[in-house]
């Protein structure tokens, strides 16, 4: 099941509210204070780092940390503010990991760095391949998995950036557990599987706040091909489509949506399908619920940040639909799937307009909570 990440908000929105009255030397109010109070001048590098305490059934409880690093090029408040996202964790079954997000903007926007890096011992659910699997009885796959994913973007014209892209992702140390009701045929990478793929990267982006948009438009379609030459061991490519567009509706108020796409052709591995579900969109839905060869997904969100009423908390509320098929010609209605749901927003860097979110998905799997700095999208 998907972390819910609720009691972090909680105890940092709750700490935040208590701690002046707490004892003066008080080594947790320090500890708050110094995680939510953002005492940087603008322009400067901002670091923060909080604590995250979680449970899903696969993991029992999860004890982590999460940091975020902000700056502008040069420190410079005409450049656009850059953000590298960490988050690392272990649970009481000995599994552990660590995540690595990055946005990174040159002096003058001169290069664009965007990527995520993955390392992790962690259970991944497995419902079965296509449009139609069953919602209950999955198996289990455990692993060691390692992503690597960079795109270095050199801007063209004001807003257009093009360059190399490269994807690294390896699972090792499989083991694959069939559920006691269920039988499924062993997925292609079940036993493991190391692939790389090579392409390239068009992106048109205009935002000057990747982690609270408040007016832009960012677009991408990128190209990459797996093979035998470049160390994989598979033979496969794809496209990958992201569209995302932002509107002011108030002074405060913004409505967002998305378009988001995978299209892939040939001999693909399970965990590298295109995958509905997860903390980014069709949030609700277990990452990999469903999954194949293509998906086409979209979603709209409202966003009050903050409320009228509140210097430091704001909400959304959003709603999104997607599908999976082997091929685009075989999408349908009918194996539509929807999702919706709403969030609490708090704001951890008042000078950089940075909120701290929480989310609930409900979808007809129930409900995903989510905890993470920064909007989904």
């Amino acid at each position: 099941m998907i972390l819910q990440k609720l009691l972090p908000v909680l105890f940092i929105c709750f700490s935040a509210v208590t701690a002046p009255l707490l004892a003066q030397e008080s080594w947790i109010r320090r500890t708050i204070q110094k995680a939510i109070t953002d005492t940087t001048a603008p322009g400067k590098p901002s670091f923060r780092i909080y604590p995250t305490l979680a449970y899903s059934p696969e993991t029992s409880v999860e004890f982590g940390f999460s940091s975020l690093l902000l700056f502008q090029a040069k420190n410079d408040t005409l450049n656009r503010l850059s953000e590298v996202q960490a988050f690392s964790f272990v649970t009481l079954e000995g599994q552990y990991g660590i995540w690595l997000d990055n946005a990174i903007y040159g002096n003058q926007d001169n290069w664009f760095f965007l990527g995520r890096t993955r390392f992790q011992r962690f259970p991944l659910l497995y419902y079965g391949i296509g449009p139609e699997t069953p919602g209950k009885d999955p198996a289990l796959i455990d692993a060691n998995y390692l992503l690597f994913r960079q795109r270095v973007l050199k801007k063209i014209v004001p807003d257009f950036f093009f360059g190399p892209e490269i994807d690294y992702q390896q699972l090792y140390n499989t083991n694959f557990e069939q559920p006691k009701d269920h039988f499924y045929e062993k997925p292609t990478g079940s036993d493991g599987t190391l692939n790389v793929g090579l392409g390239a990267a068009l992106v048109f982006d205009n935002r000057h706040n990747v982690l609270n948009v408040r007016k832009g438009f960012f677009g991408e379609i990128s190209f990459l091909k797996y093979h035998p030459g470049l160390g994989s061991d598979y033979t496969f490519h794809g496209i990958n489509l992201d569209l995302r567009s932002y509107h002011p509706s108030g002074k405060r108020n913004v409505l967002a949506w998305q378009v988001y796409g995978n299209f892939f052709r040939g001999n693909i591995p399970f965990n590298q399908l295109a995958l509905m579900g997860g903390e980014m969109i069709m949030r609700g839905y277990y990452s990999g619920r469903y999954r194949d060869k293509s998906m086409l997904a979209a979603q709209v969100e409202h966003r009050w940040l903050p409320f009228g009423f509140s210097k430091r908390f704001g909400a959304v509320a959003f709603a999104g639909a997607a599908v999976v098929a082997p091929k685009i010609a075989d999408f349908t209605t009918r194996h539509l799937r929807t999702s919706g749901g709403i969030g609490l927003r708090y704001l951890l860097f008042p000078k950089k307009d940075i909120y701290l979110r929480l989310d609930v998905g409900f979808t007809e799997d129930g409900p995903g909570f989510y905890l993470f700095t920064g909007e989904a999208f």
